[in-house]
């Protein structure tokens, strides 16, 4: 029988193993370990859990396997809790209180007694510290340490997400003196021994209401018919201080984080909306990545450099896309200088994106949402958030800067912060390659392995197909999540062997370590003991910078699903076409066109009892035969909606005769 332990060579189990990992709870009284150096959770059945609490550190022992495909586990110890907070809505009783948690893997309220309560009121959003963990006969408590509001007060609900996953908000005394000290123009003594390229014609493209601006972009074309391409970054580190203020609170953070009605930056405003955006028309310190790229789009030539440039103008993808798809006259002649070169650019990215699909390059081009909300913060809009010719061009144009600089240091053998992204899971391939199968698509899976050309070739067949968007997501749900590493181990979706970030230093913290490395190496100041330094500081930089785009990924995700819970607040009964985009035994979920994604749940499927069937995805009705796929377009009644758990539940439609 399998223990669920590693074996050694002898193929039987080591002596007392000793697992350790985080533990996930669930609602129900169960709970998973994620186990440190196990690729699968462990399961582990409500009576074996010791009451740990959400995300506590636990020892666990495997229990011999129930015949089940997931390998089932016993916690041991409590070895230290993971969370000493957390947000919740408070509920007054007659001499108590309670708190329900935002977040539901915390399954269980939180007594609070009267006098730990901070004045709170039912419905208000508070921050709890929890002051004993509880055991099978008492509930967890706490005390409230902070009421951040009423759940009904504009922004109340965006803000107890931003506590809840604990992203800093304010930047503390000495960071903020540190960044009022920066300069707020380009000196003579900056400019000394850099390239210049203030000459140079270059424009940033950006959304409209874009303020930090990290990359410019420079193309011309010689008379052999080779484009000279520019992409021009902003010097953040020269700003930025290894071990600064500033330094630690950007590694700290991570990333800037996106979230529906507010961004909460990497670095103070001062930095990222003055001397690190490179705005029209003023001078500013850059590391260009200056490339020759040839007819076929082979870059044949490039360097890196320290450069000081100059913006001509600063475009929005708008005007971009108006002069190139929509030839429009107005914004031809206002730009008529700059109309040459985005036709330039416009041919380069086309040549430049053929060559990566030729490779094999995924390119989900489904649109995002973007939920517009009113002045009070409530969404009165979800729409499909559209990529166009400006956006994919810019793309194309970083795309190949990333590959440029992380090609060139992994040929150097420097310590290198490198983005990578693993070879999808085959299980997920299959369970995909079943899913678009009911629209008469074919995905070849052969044995352990899945080229991405196969996921592009899919891709392709679904490009202005009704269901491309649905089968564009789920591809990306079935693939593994991109991660800082310093291995070079390559990226499957761009199906390229080097890639890192390099163009976005004021929002990311991997491109700012890795400008420093760059100009390191470019000064003649990368000697043995820098080599040693980044060999032993970079791979917590890149783990830490790995998880902190996780939560940020998780908290944008939050509030999105947070709006569109609201959203569909007010559209109780109405009746849409939606396609379901997953099935669990618990019920279809149904995803809408204006990308809101709800559950019908088993009980509410009418006419049979309805059963899970694993090897097929499907929802089968046990003597009717009804059967429900994956991808099949099903009208749907949004029946509630939960801002507070974050869900939509959809039923049936309701026949008027049988109302």
């Amino acid at each position: 029988m399998d223990s669920g332990k590693e074996k050694n060579r002898t193929g039987e189990p080591e002596p007392e193993e000793q697992i350790f990992g985080t533990f996930i709870s669930h609602a129900k009284g169960f709970g998973f370990v994620e186990a440190e150096g196990f690729e699968e959770d462990f399961y582990i059945p409500a009576e074996d859990t010791m009451d740990a609490f959400y995300l506590d550190r636990v020892q666990i022992r495997p229990l011999a396997s129930g015949g089940g495909k997931r390998r089932e586990a016993a916690v041991v110890r409590i070895l230290e809790h993971g969370i000493k907070q957390f947000v919740g809505t408070y509920e007054q009783s007659r001499n108590f209180g309670f708190v329900i948690p935002d977040n539901g893997k915390i399954g269980t309220d939180v007594f609070v007694p009267a006098e730990r309560s901070k004045g709170a009121v039912t419905g208000a959003k508070v921050v709890v510290e929890l002051t004993s963990y509880g055991d099978e006969r008492h509930k967890p408590e706490g005390k409230v340490v902070e009421i951040l509001g009423h759940i009904n007060d504009p922004g109340v609900d965006i803000m107890s997400i931003v506590r809840g996953y604990e992203l800093p908000v304010a930047f503390g005394e000495k960071v903020l003196n540190q960044a009022g000290r920066v300069p707020e123009t380009v000196s003579e003594a900056d400019r000394a021994g850099r390239m210049d390229l203030r000459d140079l014609q270059m424009v940033t493209i950006d959304g409209e209401d874009a303020k930090d601006l990290d990359d410019a972009v420079s193309l011309y074309q010689d008379e052999k018919g080779l484009y000279h391409l520019g992409v021009h970054i902003a010097d953040v580190t020269n700003y930025v201080q290894e071990n600064s203020a500033l330094d630690w609170e950007a590694l700290e953070r991570g990333t800037s984080v996106y979230l529906v009605d507010r961004v909460i930056p990497m670095l103070p405003h001062r930095l990222s909306n003055g001397i690190c955006s490179l705005n029209q028309g003023v001078d500013r310190l850059a590391l260009s990545c200056l490339m020759t790229i040839d007819g076929k789009g082979e870059v044949t030539d490039y360097q890196i450099a320290e450069t000081v440039i100059c913006v001509n103008r600063r475009m929005s993808y708008t005007s971009v896309k108006k002069i190139l798809e929509d030839h429009d006259e107005a914004q031809i002649r206002e730009y008529e200088a700059l109309v040459p070169m985005f036709q330039q650019m416009e041919r380069l990215a086309a040549i430049l994106r053929e060559r990566r699909h030729k490779r094999g390059s995924i390119d989900f081009d489904f649109a995002e949402s973007k939920i517009l909300l009113d002045g009070e913060g409530h969404p009165v809009e979800i729409r499909p958030y559209e990529r166009n010719v400006a956006t994919r061009m810019i793309e194309d144009f970083m795309l190949a800067a990333n590959e440029t600089v992380a090609q060139h240091f992994y040929w150097m053998e420097l310590p290198f912060v490198y983005r990578t992204h693993e070879k999808p899971d085959p299980d997920k391939m299959k369970q995909l390659a079943t899913f678009v199968r009911n629209f008469g698509y074919r995905m070849k899976v052969t044995g352990e392995e899945i080229h991405p050309k196969e996921l592009q070739k899919l891709l392709d067949k679904i490009a202005d197909t009704k269901e491309e968007m649905m089968i564009s997501r789920l591809t990306l749900r079935s693939m593994k999540q991109a991660k800082y590493t310093v291995e070079c181990t390559g990226h499957f979706g761009l199906a390229c062997r080097y890639y890192c970030h390099f163009t976005s230093p004021i929002r990311r913290y991997p491109d700012l370590q890795i400008h420093r490395i760059i100009k390191e190496q470019l000064r003649g100041r990368m000697t043995e003991e820098r080599v040693r330094h980044y060999e032993e500081k970079l791979p917590e930089v890149a783990k830490h910078a790995s998880k902190m785009e996780r939560r940020a990924a998780e908290a944008e995700r939050e509030t999105d699903k947070l709006k569109k819970a609201e959203y569909m607040e007010d559209h109780i009964g109405e009746v849409y076409e939606g396609v379901i985009s997953g099935i669990t035994q618990w019920g279809l979920y149904v995803e809408l066109p204006n990308t809101v994604e709800g559950l019908v749940h088993v009980s509410a499927l009418p006419g049979d009892y309805f059963y899970y069937d694993e090897g097929t995805y499907e929802m089968v009705g046990k003597e009717s035969g009804i059967v429900y796929k994956l991808g099949q377009r099903l009208a749907v009644q949004v029946k509630s909606a939960d801002r507070r758990a974050r869900t939509v539940d959809f039923m049936l439609p309701v026949q008027p005769d049988q109302g």
